[in-house]
């Protein structure tokens, strides 16, 4: 008996993570994020894909490093803008999701974090449990554009200090 519930826990194991694999393809494609470096498989739950209109793509670790591209690729149209659900990974629609600005968890790449949703009731229940406000796609956008500057700052801060540690 006990190795039929090994065996069913293995496979139930095995099927999770092929399923799980499989919607991290964007991760093999752009396994690191173009502007800073960062895993995206480990933070697919933020992760940004950006497919354009002449079927370039871009995969970044957050909507700060996605506001960076879009910046740069300001005559290039994005055709499709996918962002990872903070709690499944999976990756959605970016204007169809449900984000919250702000709260107690700590953002990537931002102090100001922005969290994004497939389901209105996980967001509202993150809202609950960690504070913030529920905002559209483009407020999360202006806010990730405003927030620039200070996160760009704090991020330098970081590195030089991380990089003092390391010489030592």
């Amino acid at each position: 008996m006990k190795k039929i519930v090994q065996l069913v826990l293995f496979l139930l194991f095995s099927l999770s993570s092929l399923g799980f694999a499989a919607d991290l393809g964007d991760v093999q494609q752009h396994p690191s994020c173009k502007y800073c470096g960062m895993d995206r498989g480990k933070f697919a739950h933020s992760r940004v894909l950006i497919e354009y209109e002449d079927g370039a793509s871009t995969g970044t670790c957050s909507i700060h490093c996605a506001a960076i591209d879009l910046a740069n690729n300001i005559d290039r149209t994005p055709s499709r803008i996918a962002v990872g659900d903070l709690y499944s990974q999976e990756l959605v629609d970016a204007e169809k999701a449900y984000w919250v600005v702000g709260g107690s968890k700590p953002g990537v790449m931002t102090s100001n974090a922005k969290w994004a949703f497939k389901e209105k009731g996980a967001a509202e229940r993150f809202v609950k449990e960690n504070g913030g406000v529920l905002a559209a796609f483009d407020d999360s956008m202006k806010a990730a554009y405003n927030d620039m500057y200070s996160d760009t700052k704090m991020i330098r801060e970081r590195r030089k200090m991380k990089r003092a540690k390391m010489s030592k």
